[in-house]
Parts: C-alpha cells; sequence; structure tokens
C-alpha cells in the first residue's frame, strides 16, 4: 500500500512538473515591434571547451518579430577568425532566420569574439552578438 501511495505521489509530482515547464516556455513569447524587428533564441554562443581544429560552425537563430520584413545588410567578424553568414533573402514577419558564425579552431587558447549585424530592425539597426570558449592543444605525443 505504501509503494502505491509512493508512486501515485511520485507520479503527480512529474505531471505537475512538466506542465510547469510547458506553461513557461508558452509565456516567453517575443514582443511584436512596428516595422521589421529583430529576437535572438541567444545573443551569446559558448563554444564551450573544444579540441584543436574541431568544427567552428555554429548558428544565431532569430525570428522577425515586427510587422514589416526583415533585410540584414551585414555582418561582420570582430576579426578574420570569426566568419559570418548572411541571410540573403528578405525576413519576412513572424519566420524565423539564420546567421552562421565560423570561428577558426586552429588558434590555441580562450577566444570572445564578436559579430556585429546591420539590418532595418526598428530601434536596433545594429546589433552585436558574441561567441566564446577554449580551444585546446592538440595532445602530446610521447
Amino acid at each position: 500500500m505504501k509503494k502505491i501511495i509512493l508512486f501515485a505521489m511520485l507520479a503527480v509530482a512529474g505531471i505537475t512538473a512538466s506542465n510547469a515547464q510547458s506553461a513557461k516556455k508558452a509565456t516567453s513569447k517575443v514582443a511584436k515591434v512596428e516595422g521589421a524587428g529583430m529576437a535572438f533564441e541567444t545573443e551569446t554562443i559558448d563554444y564551450g571547451t573544444i579540441a584543436h581544429n574541431a568544427d567552428g560552425k555554429r548558428e544565431f537563430v532569430f525570428v522577425n518579430n515586427g510587422t514589416k520584413p526583415l533585410i540584414i545588410t551585414n555582418t561582420q567578424g570582430s576579426c578574420g577568425c570569426t566568419v559570418p553568414t548572411t541571410p540573403k533573402e528578405p525576413i519576412a514577419p513572424g519566420a524565423k532566420g539564420i546567421i552562421g558564425v565560423k570561428y577558426a579552431t586552429d588558434r590555441v587558447g580562450a577566444f570572445t569574439k564578436t559579430v556585429t549585424v546591420t539590418s532595418n530592425a526598428e530601434g536596433q539597426p545594429t546589433k552585436v552578438l558574441t561567441i566564446k570558449g577554449t580551444v585546446l592543444p592538440d595532445p602530446v605525443k610521447s
């Protein structure tokens, strides 16, 4: 009998926790703006600790939370080791877009770099995104 009660309590707690998480996601909607808008899922990508010459490609995902098409006119990395890619077509209102970034992982050590995005977004014609992490040296061969 105790096992049945314990199981029922755990089931109720699990259902309650999962419902609370889904409700939390629903309330995190992005505010609409007049004109073009640009709301990123995250403005910082942490590569963590990665191996020397590992895949340095990552993506910044955003949504046009405005009422007009978003046009990204330029993306610029803070140095030659950070190469961004820009969507060529306008991003329709409510549509998602991706800004790709490739970091040159042949450079060993900690890094923090930025990508500056220039667009027609209302209130934020330039947006600075950040990448960071640490590239490990190759293991020492004995």
